[in-house]
């Protein structure tokens, strides 16, 4: 019975106001409120520095008095509790970001709204065409008010640019594909004289082309023969279904941004671009 009655007391014969407890550490952040436990001085932190004697903390009272005290282990009553004081953990100051860039490597203007379409226009042979300029160049044609038009092959140029009726106010581009000498594409663009009209081209059979083959994981665009439709003798070639609406969106699908485009291609529609907005209205 003895030594059951002696259980119930703690085994340390100790004092408590001898014993070593563990004391907290807390770090010493602007506006944090503590009384310093010898001169029962009380006040805010107001900054944490090193100095000859060693790491200090001022404290600013509620008159506001400063007063400096050294980082002491058991140095400071926090809320009634004794606390040491330690030095605020260093924050990394954020890395700096690259600004984000459209698909065409402008840079991104956020938050900015489409500009109200301008007079001038860019036409590009086909659907597939402007869908492609659309994903590479859609941010920074909006921003600018340009819109882009497919007129389903050049052969009607001519009567095409002299209904559009451009003047240096209305500006107006075209892309054609296969744009080479000899070519009936170049045969058709020289019919165009007109200085406030811009025809360009790139050197590919198809727009098809103007990506890069390492974007669709492929070696390179296959050589198809003459007389066979190209598009589908690529698909025959690839091993794709013969179907050249899914093919276009598997080609499309690959592109992420102008790196993944051919220079044939980037150069003239920046060209492009430039003609239709540099001096029109709006332009600088």
């Amino acid at each position: 019975m003895r030594s059951r009655r002696y259980d119930r007391y703690d085994p340390d014969l100790t004092p408590p106001w001898k014993r070593t407890r563990p004391v907290p550490e807390v770090p010493a952040e602007p506006d944090l409120v503590v009384e310093e436990v010898t001169t029962g001085f009380c006040g805010a932190v107001v900054r944490c520095e090193k100095t000859a004697q060693g790491f200090t903390v001022t404290l600013e009272d509620r008159f506001g008095r400063h007063r400096v005290f050294p980082l002491e282990p058991r140095g400071f009553l926090l809320e009634g509790r004794v606390v040491t004081l330690v030095r605020p953990r260093a924050v990394a100051p954020p890395a700096p970001t690259a600004p984000r860039r459209t698909a065409s490597g402008s840079i991104a203007v956020p938050g900015a709204r489409a500009r109200v379409a301008r007079a001038g226009r860019i036409y590009v042979e086909g659907r597939h065409d402007a869908e492609l300029v659309e994903k590479v160049w859609g941010d920074d044609l909006r921003i600018e008010g340009v819109v882009v038009e497919y007129l389903e092959g050049v052969d009607d140029l001519p009567a095409i640019v002299e209904s559009f009726g451009p003047t240096p106010d209305a500006r107006l581009g075209v892309l054609v594909d296969h744009l080479v000498p000899g070519s009936k594409e170049s045969r058709i663009a020289a019919r165009v004289t007109d200085e406030n009209v811009l025809v360009v081209g790139h050197p590919y059979v198809d727009v098809w082309q103007a990506v890069k083959p390492s974007a669709l994981g492929i070696d390179a665009w296959p050589d198809v023969p003459r007389g066979q439709d190209w598009k589908t003798g690529v698909c025959r070639a690839l091993g794709w279904p013969e179907n050249t609406g899914a093919a276009w969106r598997r080609i499309l699908g690959s592109v992420r941004s102008y790196t993944d485009l051919e220079p044939g291609l980037l150069g003239p529609v920046e060209r492009l671009i430039d003609h239709v907005t540099v001096g029109g209205p709006g332009g600088p």
